[in-house]
């Protein structure tokens, strides 16, 4: 039996891992925050909390103070943490992109420059 080689690259796998980790890891501490501060049920935290971490702005304001600094600085944090998450699992992909954009770029410009050059 041969053994078959995966299609998804291991540093792939290892990012997304990492990625989804550091998402979870904002994401529980703030449920257990505003869980603890605000007194929301753990849904109503899970669900306060996937709305400011993607950007989207929660559908309502914490009612302490404390609970109103917590969701603003862990605001920071959370879309922070997502944002740095995806491009850290889907940078290199993107860097490979724009490197072969480039790479034609510049070979049109050599194609467009010989003609030119040819003509004088």
């Amino acid at each position: 039996m041969s053994k078959r080689r995966s299609r998804v690259p291991r540093s792939f796998i290892t990012r997304a891992v990492l990625s989804i980790v550091m998402i979870a890891v904002v994401m529980v501490v703030g449920i257990i925050g505003m869980n603890q501060l605000e007194g929301m049920s753990y849904l109503d935290a899970f669900y306060f909390m996937a709305l400011l971490a993607t950007g989207e702005g929660p559908g309502f304001t914490p009612l302490t103070v404390g609970g109103k600094l917590f969701a603003g600085v862990l605001a920071f944090v959370s879309v922070g943490t997502t944002v740095t998450a995806l491009l850290f699992l889907f940078g290199p992909f993107f860097g490979s992109v724009i490197k072969q954009g480039w790479e034609r770029v510049e070979e049109e410009v050599e194609k467009e420059k010989e003609k030119l050059e040819g003509r004088d």
